[in-house]
């Protein structure tokens, strides 16, 4: 079986290549495309494969916009942030969905429904159904997400969580309760996803909630360095020069 990846995100990349792997060590993965340009690009040059495993966002815009200017004859996997009525329809509309973050079991479900849906009648995936389904729900916040702890999910609620940080190209997430857990999204993602009204992204690393913070001290020349709840590895943290205007605002409740 040949498959590509389409996800833009490295972490979840490397997961996900490891789960498939682990599923099956014959599953060839002929590329990993990160953009919606790029995957057009390799679409007009290459053999479709036997199956996709297909992120919804991508660093240039929704993954569905490939199939407007490329016809793709070949089954799809969705990876996907989304849960509650959006999930749901997901079942209806293509061969199955993966949840971030991705856990073997479910990965597992997937490839062998592929199997399944490739062996019997196949039936035509409803791409511009997704397409609008996606659209609708872009305007919904998080509420909720899943992590991994050993070989479970948890689910956090947003009201419980302080702060989000990267380091090393991975993201975690920083718990009011001081828990902590990887994520195999980006700032840049949660950012979108987030309600702006109570996250702001500080600088590079961090994206935190009003309510995390406890103190902001100004310093010379306009920095603002930020005191967090509870408090992260890294002693200072400072709004970037060319956020202070904006997170001053958002701060007093003007964003």
């Amino acid at each position: 079986m040949k498959t590509v990846i389409i996800e833009d995100e490295e972490l979840a990349i490397r997961r996900l290549e490891s789960l498939i792997k682990n599923y099956d060590s014959n599953i060839e993965i002929v590329a990993r495309l990160e953009s919606v340009e790029d995957s057009v690009k390799w679409f007009r040059g290459n053999p479709h494969p036997d199956l996709i495993f297909l992120d919804i966002h991508l660093e240039d815009g929704l993954s569905f916009e490939i199939f407007e200017k490329v016809k793709v004859n070949a089954p799809i996997i969705f990876i996907t942030a989304f849960d509650e009525y959006a999930i749901r329809a997901f079942k209806h509309k293509s061969i199955d969905y993966l949840l971030k973050p991705i856990i073997q079991e479910d990965l597992n479900k997937a490839i062998d429904k592929y199997k399944e849906w490739s062996g019997n009648n196949k039936q035509v995936l409803d791409i511009t159904g997704l397409y609008d389904l996606i659209k609708h729900s872009t305007n919904n916040y998080r509420e909720r997400f899943s992590v991994v702890v050993g070989e479970k999910l948890k689910t956090i609620e947003i009201k419980d969580i302080a702060y989000f940080f990267s380091t090393s190209g991975i993201t975690f997430v920083v718990m009011n309760n001081k828990s902590q857990y990887s994520l195999d999204q980006s700032l840049d993602k949660l950012q979108a996803e987030l309600n702006a009204k109570d996250f702001f992204r500080i600088n590079r690393q961090y994206l935190v909630c009003h309510k995390a913070i406890a103190n902001a001290f100004v310093f010379p020349k306009s920095r603002l360095k930020i005191a967090l709840l509870p408090p992260p590895s890294q002693d200072d943290v400072f709004v970037s020069l060319d956020r202070v205007t904006d997170f001053k605002r958002w701060f007093d409740g003007e964003k």
